[in-house]
């Protein structure tokens, strides 16, 4: 009896053993998680603080202060709660998931530009009372695209035939979906990324180089393709031509037509001079007040510079830089080429999204009109921006997961090709 009960105990014992050998599963990056949190925050009260004022006076708004600052709340929630159920699903399992995404996107994409023109551009499918914008979504569902692509290539994506020029067919087709709206500012950070995570991907720089001047032709033939073909009447060609033209004139002279072109542009450049060093405070900005169309959108980080000054921004783009090289590090440290590649795209985005609103509105670079993720008002870039950050968050588990591992590794030694995500690899 007593050695059947040493049997049975050394059973469990050993059966118990193998359950605790198995590895736990690794928490989040807590930096990142609490960086992504702030920052949807800081958005919220300052889609208030800039959509307060006029929405209180008009009438299309029902007279709502708050009108914006609900919808972007909504998002808002609702991101978040999907942000942390994404970080829960191992990242690995969107590299299954990426094709019927993919194929999702691209018809939704061929949707949209049979829907209403909004403002010049089809961008948005309405449903009911919600407003889509397909764009965004096909800023991930590429990446995810493109990295899975590439980690099952291998070695052989430095081929140009049969593994650089399929994945540039991929994107240059994206492109010209985003550009038939038109929209130049996504199609810009769309192509900005996939080109950062294919150069991560071990691409040889002459082929980049090469197809980036490819493309650029293409896109030049394609537009003035688009308009020589399209039937307009002379006062939507005069229109067209006036708006192009009052973006470059914008960009070289902001003074050249203050009551016109050049209007938003030379505010968004007074609000941020008016900031001064400590800004005139919370809510007390003046430039909101009809003098800028969309401060809670495009131009929002003028509305920052007004009311926190100089030492308010320089401290909201210290965080910004943090929590992007917070995302790249993380990204980096993940052992699987996927998953690495994944990561760089979505801090791609975010970075390069950012760089082109606060350029834009900095005179910096030209205009383009794009938001400001976590900060602008919407709805869609929101909830796409905080799923995002939900993969990049469980790419995280992995990598916290990694650590120990490699330091207790002491005998079993692996190649450095094998280890390595394809961003370390000799070109």
């Amino acid at each position: 009896m007593s050695t059947i009960r040493t049997d049975r105990t050394n059973q469990t014992g050993k059966a118990g053993s193998k359950t605790k050998t198995r590895p736990p599963k690794a928490p989040p990056d807590f930096q990142l998680l609490i960086l992504t949190l702030i920052l949807t925050g800081f958005g919220l009260l300052m889609v208030f603080s800039a959509s307060s004022s006029f929405t209180l006076l008009s009438k299309k708004f029902s007279y709502n202060p708050l009108f914006f600052t609900l919808s972007q709340f909504q998002y808002a929630l609702i991101g978040i709660v999907v942000m942390l159920v994404t970080m829960n699903i191992p990242y690995k399992r969107f590299k299954k998931l990426f094709v019927p995404m993919f194929l999702l996107t691209f018809a939704l994409l061929i949707l949209v530009l049979f829907m209403p023109a909004v403002n010049g551009a089809h961008s948005w499918i309405e449903l009911g009372p919600i407003s889509v914008q397909p764009t965004e979504l096909a800023k991930i569902s590429t990446i995810l695209y493109l990295a899975a692509l590439i980690s099952k290539k291998g070695e052989r994506f430095r081929d140009l035939r049969s593994g650089f020029m399929p994945i540039i067919v991929i994107v240059s087709v994206i492109a010209g979906l985003v550009m038939l709206q038109p929209d130049l500012g996504s199609c810009v950070i769309l192509v900005s990324a996939c080109f950062l995570v294919i150069y991560a991907g071990g691409a040889s720089i002459k082929h980049i180089l090469g197809s980036v001047m490819i493309l650029g032709l293409i896109l030049a033939l394609f537009l003035g393709g688009k308009e020589l073909l399209t039937q307009k009447t002379a006062d939507e060609a005069q229109a067209t031509s006036n708006y192009q033209v009052g973006r470059i004139q914008a960009y070289l002279d902001p003074f050249a037509d203050p009551q016109g072109s050049t209007q938003n542009l030379l505010n968004s450049l007074i609000a941020i001079g008016e900031g001064g060093v400590t800004g005139a405070g919370y809510g007390q900005s003046i430039q909101k007040l009809s003098y800028l169309s969309n401060p809670h959108n495009d131009f929002i980080f003028a509305i920052i510079g007004e009311e926190f000054g100089f030492i308010g921004t320089a401290v909201f783009l210290l965080l910004y830089l943090y929590f992007l090289w917070r995302g790249l590090l993380v990204s980096l440290r993940c052992t699987d080429i996927f998953g690495t590649l994944t990561g760089v795209g979505i801090v791609g985005l975010i970075g390069i999204q950012a760089f082109i609103n606060i350029g834009g509105v900095t005179n910096t670079i030209p205009l383009t009109g794009v938001t400001l993720p976590f900060i602008s008002h919407g709805g869609t870039s929101l909830l796409i921006t905080l799923f995002s950050m939900g993969i990049l968050l469980s790419i995280s588990r992995d990598s916290k997961k990694a650590a120990p591992a490699v330091k207790e590794q002491t005998t079993e030694t692996i190649s450095a090709s094998e280890r390595r995500p394809a961003l370390y690899r000799s070109r």
